[in-house]
């Protein structure tokens, strides 16, 4: 029985970077002397197994077969018989098939030390193909390693799976799991373009895909092409640490430009409403979480009126925080205003424009909050005039920011 550290570990001690988990591979072992040393079987297959005292992930070297389309069409062969040349012959990338023995020598059959030198995200074997997760998975990297390229070939590779249908194939909730990380990287918009540049993108967000190419206001967006100024967005969420309702809201907010009529191109008249809908329905499709559908949707449906607020009378004010539920969301309301500062800011050149309406929008949310509305319903009987009477005294409390 031998075991090795493989994987990310040894990949991101090579970069240098801080190592979050180990998962090792065992060879030669059995389900059996696992059990009997303590180790705990975790998944369906029980060819993984948690450490007594550690909880690391301890796999038994296995190969895979492919048998149908999708991730989930393999078989899995786990047996004493395996070497680690074949465990690492079945993973994505080269740099994620380096392995490290327990005095510290590394195992890199598929030169991935050389790849990560020359920062190239590179295929292992043709085997690539069988499984369409691993396009999510490259395109995810470059998002995470931004000095890195895929390698001409891999990429290739990716657009034949997409032509021959291995995308289709990909169940909503590995999907979603891979965007939602990806848009959590250091630059989350390397991942689109690789997923545009293989085709992927069309088949799994067609609604994002067509944003490219659409024109916009030179006057308001320097940068024109609406495809350019979502991913603007999504970087300067990214760069800004926002959580993942505000990145997913970010990349969403903008939908409904796609489907402009091009006769009224560049303006984009009612986009709004038009976005929401494309957004539920991205949502329902992939099944996302409902922090970041909640989100994605009054971000789309609003992001324009905040614009308004310095020119709105403080009744439309209150109109507008209660709309959008920000009196009892606050937290919400105020992911809601990092989602718009991250649509003005980008934008080419306006990058560090300042944004006057949230500053303002978030004192008026203040204001309103000041209001006790349990001392106003003291006064009244009648649900009507508790609600109109609240309201007025918010009103009054706004007026006095505004």
């Amino acid at each position: 029985m031998q075991v090795y550290c493989v994987g990310g570990a040894v990949r991101d001690e090579l970069l240098g970077l801080k190592v979050k988990d180990k998962d090792y591979v065992v060879v030669g072992s059995t389900p059996k002397s696992m059990l009997d040393a303590g180790y705990k079987p975790v998944g369906k297959d029980f060819h993984v197994y948690l450490h007594p005292k550690t909880h690391d992930e301890y796999a038994l070297a296995r190969t895979e077969r492919k048998t149908a389309k999708g991730y989930k069409g393999f078989v899995v062969h786990a047996s004493p018989e395996v070497t680690l040349e074949e465990d690492l012959a079945r993973r994505d990338l080269t740099i994620n098939a380096i392995a490290k023995d327990s005095a510290g020598n590394l195992i890199d059959p598929f030169n991935g030390v050389a790849d990560i030198k020359s920062k190239t995200l590179r295929h292992v074997s043709n085997s690539f193909i069988e499984d369409p997760v691993r396009i999510l998975r490259a395109a995810r990297f470059t998002a995470r390693f931004t000095d890195f390229t895929i390698a001409s070939e891999t990429l290739a590779l990716m657009c034949q799976m997409v032509v021959a249908g291995e995308v289709d194939a990909l169940v909503a909730e590995r999907v979603w799991q891979e965007l939602a990380t990806g848009l959590m990287e250091q630059k989350p918009s390397r991942m689109f373009e690789v997923l545009r540049d293989c085709g992927a993108l069309q088949k799994i967000l067609p609604e994002l895909d067509k944003l490219w190419g659409v024109p916009q206001p030179p006057q308001h967006h320097p940068e024109v092409d609406t495809g350019v100024h979502v991913m603007m967005v999504i970087d300067y969420a990214a760069k800004q640490n926002f959580n993942l309702p505000v990145r997913f809201a970010a990349l969403m907010h903008d939908l409904g430009k796609g489907t402009t009529p091009a006769d009224i191109l560049p303006r984009h008249i009612g986009h709004e409403v038009r976005s929401v809908g494309l957004l539920k329905d991205i949502c329902k499709r992939l099944r996302v979480p409902n922090d970041c559908k909640e989100l994605g949707v009054i971000v789309a449906k609003f992001h324009g009126k905040l614009h308004q607020v310095s020119h709105m009378r403080p009744s439309t004010v209150v109109e507008f925080l209660t709309e959008l539920d920000a009196i009892r969301q606050p937290e919400r309301f105020k992911d809601f205003l990092k989602a718009c500062e991250a649509d003005s800011r980008g934008r080419t050149g306006l990058e560090n424009c300042p944004t006057p309406e949230a500053d303002l929008a978030l004192k008026a949310l203040e204001a309103a909050q000041s209001v006790d509305a349990g001392a106003v319903a003291q006064k009244y009987t009648e649900t009507e005039k508790i609600k109109a009477a609240v309201f007025e005294a918010r009103i009054g409390a706004v007026k006095q920011v505004l």
